[in-house]
């Protein structure tokens, strides 16, 4: 168990003081899969509204253990009142994971004895309390702490302080039932030193049983800054292995990036055998695993970009503009509609002008020591993790087309094959061994001459 975290990742861009453009593909396929932030163990998860100096930062707690002993310090750039803070809607997160998550989709052959043919190799894809004692306030000062606020927001009680050395804070901490790692004191220096705010926030355990809630809910926090951070070097303490942090940021600009560490789009548009409809989850885990160690294990990745106001393939309705008001955004048009978008059509752009993106980051303390910086970007180039399944025509063919169409799919077959290979790092021979399994029943004479020919018995 975790019993306190200190800053957790999903606080994106508030140390800060607080802190494609897709071809068009031939024919429609369809969205069968999704990657979301599910299939991490300790993955966090944070969305950033941003325009200009004005940021809404909601946090989604992933803390696994007693809520009693939940705890969350995040340093801030000033004192934050109540009326900036308020509990947010869980499924608005959710929301924003189900449409931006890497996708799979799927399509199948013509037959190509039709006369409209063979569409080849393009594709189209179809389709986030009160006051101590007077006596307390004493010693409190004693520690060079001070309480510059305290009130609660729902089930979470919340108090900002500011503090003159770690030493005290730490010392603050401890006395008011808040368990610190080892190894605090020394990270809290920085901030201090900036004459950063302290947020810090606990359950009350009393509003958390009568709220009905099983899970802790999103805060959510407005500020003003024009900086735009995530102060992840705490959070680092209380971590035993690589942590991951799934960041949606909005904005009626364009893409989001990181400044301080490379961004780099995650592999994407790539055939793959058609099996991996049944292990999606495990080959994109593996296909990032690959990707972040080939870069070095420093690098955020790009998983989504793309206009608010549609997807393709949608891998889930876009957000209405009440749920987009939800996840902060606050400068939507209050005539816009609520109606989703079609998912098979692209309507102009910016309709609702929030574009996001989704910032998928892996980190240790070694790799990443420095916390992350952002900037929005006026790019707005639409990208997704894609990926394609391609079902071979099956039928009978007599033409001259369908022949050739068969006499190709051998080498289609063993390029998914290597391309999966490269991507997962997954052994070939493992790999061609399920795509003809995958085959089954629906083998006949010519694919004994397809697995022949990739060595397959």
């Amino acid at each position: 168990m975790q019993p306190f975290r200190l800053i957790i990742p999903l606080l994106s861009a508030l140390m800060s003081v607080l802190c494609f453009a897709p071809t068009a593909w031939a024919f429609c396929g369809f969205y069968v899969a999704k990657a979301d932030a599910k299939l991490y163990n300790k993955a966090s998860q944070v969305v950033i509204a941003r325009d200009d100096n004005r940021t809404v930062l909601t946090m989604a707690n992933d803390y696994q253990g007693e809520v009693k002993d939940f705890a969350m310090v995040v340093p801030v750039p000033t004192v934050i009142k109540k009326e900036q803070v308020r509990v947010a809607d869980p499924k608005i997160i959710e929301r924003l994971d189900a449409f931006s998550a890497p996708r799979l989709v799927e399509y199948f052959d013509e037959d190509p004895c039709n006369s409209y043919g063979n569409s080849g190799d393009i594709f189209l894809a179809a389709p986030s309390a009160r006051q101590e004692e007077a006596e307390n306030s004493t010693r409190d000062r004693g520690l060079g702490v001070t309480v510059e606020a305290r009130f609660n927001v729902g089930e979470y009680d919340i108090v900002v302080l500011s503090a003159k050395e770690s030493g005290g804070l730490e010392t603050w901490l401890n006395r008011n039932g808040y368990k610190i790692p080892r190894g605090a004191q020394q990270l809290l220096k920085p901030y201090i030193r900036s004459s950063m705010k302290f947020f810090v926030a606990k359950v009350n355990l009393n509003k958390f049983a009568q709220s009905g809630y099983e899970f802790l809910r999103p805060l959510q926090i407005s500020y003003q800054s024009p900086k735009f951070m995530l102060p992840i070097r705490l959070g680092m303490i209380n971590a035993t292995t690589e942590q991951d942090l799934i960041v949606y940021v909005l904005s009626p600009k364009g893409q989001a990036e990181i400044t301080n560490y490379r961004t780099v789009k995650v592999p994407s548009n790539l055939n793959i055998p058609v099996f991996i409809k049944q292990e999606f989850g495990d080959f994109y885990k593996s296909t990032f695993e690959t990707a972040y160690t080939k870069e070095g294990k420093r690098v955020a990745f790009l998983e989504y970009a793309w206009d608010m106001s549609n997807c393709d393939p949608c891998s889930a309705e876009p957000l209405t503009t009440e749920e987009l008001k939800q996840a902060g955004v606050f400068w939507l048009d209050t005539n816009s509609s609520d109606e989703p978008a079609p998912t098979n059509f692209r309507r102009p752009f910016p309709t609702n002008n929030v574009f996001i993106s989704r910032l998928h980051v892996r980190y240790t303390r070694d790799k990443f020591p420095e916390d992350l910086m952002f900037q929005d970007t006026s790019n707005r180039e639409s990208f997704q993790g894609r990926y394609v399944l391609q079902h071979p025509f099956t039928g009978e063919v007599k033409c001259q087309a369908g022949k050739e169409y068969k006499r190709s799919l051998p080498r289609r077959f063993e390029q998914e094959a290597q391309t999966l290979a490269k991507l997962t790092n997954w052994n070939i021979q493992d790999i061609r061994r399920k795509m003809r399994v995958t085959v089954g029943d629906i083998r006949t004479s010519w694919w004994d001459t397809i697995f022949s020919w990739l060595g397959i018995s």
